[in-house]
């Protein structure tokens, strides 16, 4: 399992989950579903993956006692979105365990609590629809997992905000933050000088070659 230095979580956390996505190359987005149950929690640290059979949470409650503290449960639910995998008792024990968060790509419920609560929960949506504990299905923990196009690893950074959700592989968590804050620096810039006066497209070289038609405010569109 990859240990991040609080330096590289406080870093991250102050760049959010939509600028380490650019910095990284744009790689790592979670689906866009996968929101938190309040708007203002913030989740970041090494993944601790769980691959669950479809409406059976019983591999969570093994994950939370072999995950170590400031783990993110990331929980793939092999496509059976609609249950609540995850409610207060479970939100309790990971407080308990000093757990980092979970972001799972199906439901939960008790969303009340969930969301009175110290612990950032990111999911897919909310469903009260009770689950299963199903000992005999194909089911992991630790081994990689995938939502959406993203392949998630054990151990790689998990950051979540209000915006969504991005998972950076660990060899690559050094420079996605480099160039994530060179981008910040560089924004900055620019909105400064927006405030100046600048225009969008001066500023991103995008008027060079514009068709008159378009320069002149008269609506055009572009042939194939």
């Amino acid at each position: 399992m990859n240990r991040y230095s609080q330096d590289s979580l406080d870093r991250a956390r102050k760049l959010g989950a939509a600028t380490l996505h650019e910095g990284a190359g744009r790689i790592g987005a979670l689906p866009s579903a996968i929101k938190p149950v309040r708007a203002d929690m913030v989740v970041c640290g090494p993944a601790f993956t769980v691959h669950c059979p479809a409406l059976s949470n019983l591999q969570i409650h093994h994950a939370l006692y072999q995950a170590q503290p400031g783990d993110v449960l990331v929980v793939h639910v092999s496509g059976g979105k609609e249950a609540g995998y995850w409610g207060d008792i479970l939100n309790e024990a990971a407080l308990a365990r000093g757990l980092g968060g979970l972001v799972i790509d199906g439901g939960v419920r008790d969303t009340a609590g969930l969301a009175a609560m110290d612990f950032p929960v990111f999911s897919d949506g909310v469903c009260i629809r009770g689950t299963g504990k199903d000992h005999y299905a194909a089911a992991w923990l630790q081994e990689a997992v995938r939502m959406g196009e993203v392949l998630i690893r054990p151990g790689d950074l998990v950051l979540g905000d209000r915006d969504g959700v991005v998972v950076i592989p660990a060899a690559q968590v050094d420079s996605a933050l480099a160039a994530g804050e060179a981008r910040e620096a560089d924004e900055a810039r620019k909105i400064e000088q927006i405030r100046k006066g600048a225009r969008t497209i001066d500023l991103y070289g995008f008027a060079d070659g514009v068709p008159a038609k378009l320069e002149s405010g008269i609506p055009y569109r572009r042939q194939p």
